[in-house]
């Protein structure tokens, strides 16, 4: 059984690699799984690959200024 969470600590990477990353988690995920995604800025040009794949997203931002991205599959 493989774990519910991918967790993604991507604070301090250069571009492009938080984006190779994600992409790579994401070919892992499992329909029970979700990826949880910690990057120092919001990754916007992501955004568009997740809903054109089918992916779901949330977006918070801390009080760090930290984004956290919570990303699963549509049902």
């Amino acid at each position: 059984m493989s774990a519910p969470e991918i967790l993604l600590e991507l604070c301090g990477m250069v571009p492009p690699e938080p984006m190779e990353r994600v992409l790579e988690a994401l070919d892992l995920l499992q329909p029970d799984q979700h990826i949880r995604m910690v990057i120092d800025r919001e990754p916007v040009p992501l955004y568009r690959i997740l809903e054109k794949n089918g992916y779901r997203y949330r977006t918070t931002m801390r009080d760090d200024y930290i984004y956290e991205i919570l990303i699963s599959q549509n049902d």
